[in-house]
């Protein structure tokens, strides 16, 4: 089928092409997992195509993406947390689970990332893994341009206590 220039069919094909690895990206750091974040993007383009006139219109698509693409990893964490909930009310086995002891260890920076509350692993993956400005991220997110910095700031400083200052440093290539 060949479609003309300006098709809404031959836009979007073009802009997956273009965003999809980005948005799985983005999926995969906010959720630390591979194969949940490429149905997670694929997810999101369902609902982008849904309301493609909506996007094409936006100031920025991507950024419109990426604020889906948050969305759906929110919604997705807060159904796997109700879903926990659920099975320990059936199912308690707290009195087995025992804590680790509190000493040093090395600790990966998606597991560092996953410690991290949603907002702030989100601000700082889009702030630092995707170099978007604070502008950017608020819009992504649909919060202000405050909550990026303050969210950033203190993902960053949660990070540091977890990975220790130097790597943390070396993370975001000695931004600050």
């Amino acid at each position: 089928m060949i479609t003309a220039a300006g098709d809404p069919a031959t836009e979007f094909h073009a802009f997956f092409e273009r965003h999809y690895a980005e948005l799985a990206r983005l999926a995969h750091l906010l959720t630390g997992d591979r194969e949940g974040a490429d149905d997670l993007a694929a997810d999101a383009m369902v609902a982008l195509w849904h309301q493609w006139d909506r996007v094409r219109a936006a100031d920025r698509p991507v950024a419109y993406a990426r604020g889906v693409v948050a969305n759906l990893v929110r919604s997705r964490i807060r159904g796997a947390v109700r879903e926990r909930r659920r099975v320990a009310l059936f199912w308690d086995r707290r009195s087995e689970w025992t804590r680790e002891p509190d000493v040093p260890v090395v600790v990966d920076v998606q597991s560092a990332l996953r410690a991290l509350p949603f907002r702030k692993r989100a601000c700082v993956v889009l702030r630092h893994a995707f170099d978007l400005s604070e502008r950017d991220t608020a819009l992504a997110l649909g919060i202000s341009v405050g909550t990026v910095k303050s969210q950033t700031s203190k993902g960053m400083a949660e990070l540091q206590r977890l990975l220790g200052a130097e790597s943390a440093a070396a993370l975001v290539g000695g931004k600050s």
